[in-house]
């Protein structure tokens, strides 16, 4: 068993990341697995911890992603996966953050979102153990506590990687909603790898009109090829997006809509163009800054407006399965970049920060 591994850290927000060998755990716990990484893709978050947007006291040094699939090369006694099934080494598995099982939200809720010491790979400082749970690296250690899942081998690794988070994120929100209503519009704010899959998923659910909202040009037209109606430049202003959204909706508005951006003014344009008795998610926004909502049209229009925080292993497991499900619906191979190795990593992250890809893809067996 590997005592080390190769790791590409972040010691300072918007600095390029450190290639540095990076201890692993003595012995591997019951319930733990070493997973040798095959591929790590990036998600918008850590693009935002990597250029300070998201931060907090004594975070670095840390290991970027949480969205990553491997093949296990040690297993502690008893580690299963969260359907029972026993995982050995060769398996090939992913996973969800970390719960206790025990708090108020695990226990009482029943929520794993809502577990007050939910273990993100992210948020595990790299210089202390168990030292590599992020996806940049070579061998990740994946604790007792993270739901893991033995994945189908008809799902590719990058299909597989991007459910941990992006994918499993947007079918809990379609699911908060109540699912979208065949024939119904759908406003979608956010031409990322999340706004782009959630195009994708009001098309597959038969939505009759789905206006993409967002930037730049190419991420727009990738929007139409996964089923959007019609895209609105974000680089308009509001009063003009706002006017083109009504345009291609109609009066009435949309039915659905769903904030993947965070944009300051995403809440109050939401509430503008969602139709009477319409659903507003809330994905895309972080932090607990104050935003705009104008409560008169929430009230007026009865609207049902709702938060929706990333998911659980329940949404990772249903991601999986909508790959494999709707594999020839659309192309989904176009979100994610060229494989690169560690050594790739941070050119990768500073070229998401200026939205050059969709969805970057790090292979740690790559040079």
């Amino acid at each position: 068993m590997p005592t080390k591994t190769t790791a590409a850290v972040l010691t300072e927000h918007g600095r390029p990341l450190s290639l540095q060998d990076v201890p692993l755990p003595e012995e591997v716990e019951p319930g733990a697995a070493l997973v040798r990484i095959t591929c790590t893709t990036l998600c918008g978050t850590d693009v935002h911890i990597w250029g300070g947007q998201m931060t907090f006291p004594g975070m670095l040094p840390m290991i970027l992603g949480h969205e990553m699939v491997g093949e296990v090369v040690a297993v502690g006694e008893g580690t299963t996966d969260t359907l029972g099934r026993p995982i050995g080494e060769g398996d090939r598995i992913g996973w969800s953050e970390s719960t206790c099982g025990k708090c108020y939200g695990c226990s009482v809720l029943r929520e794993p979102v809502a577990c007050s010491s939910r273990g993100y790979g992210f948020m595990q400082r790299s210089d202390r153990p168990p030292y590599a749970t992020g996806g940049l690296v070579e061998y990740c250690y994946v604790t007792p506590g993270a739901a893991k899942l033995l994945l189908p081998g008809d799902v590719k690794d990058t299909w597989a990687a991007m459910s941990g988070c992006a994918a499993k994120t947007v079918l809990r929100a379609v699911d908060r909603a109540g699912g979208i209503r065949a024939g119904s519009s759908v406003v979608v704010q956010g031409a990322g790898a999340l706004g782009i899959f959630a195009t994708a998923v009001a098309r597959i659910a038969g939505a009759g009109t789905i206006v993409t909202v967002g930037g730049p040009d190419d991420r727009l037209d990738a929007a139409r090829r996964f089923g959007a109606s019609a895209t609105v430049s974000v680089d308009l202003s509001k009063e003009e997006r706002v006017a083109a959204i009504g345009e291609a909706l109609g009066e009435r508005g949309a039915d659905y809509v769903f904030d993947l951006a965070g944009a300051p003014t995403v809440i109050e344009e939401a509430v503008s163009v969602a139709a009477q008795r319409g659903t507003v998610v809330v994905v895309g926004t972080t932090g607990f800054g104050l935003s705009g909502v104008p409560l008169g049209a929430v009230m007026g229009k009865e609207l049902t407006v709702l938060g929706s925080l990333n998911g659980d292993i329940a949404d990772y497991h249903r991601a999986v399965g909508f790959f494999q499900t709707f594999t020839d619906r659309m192309p989904w191979d176009e979100l994610f970049s060229k494989p690169v190795g560690l050594s790739g990593a941070s050119d990768r992250v500073e070229s998401m920060s200026r939205l050059g890809e969709i969805k970057a893809v790090i292979d740690p067996r790559l040079p």
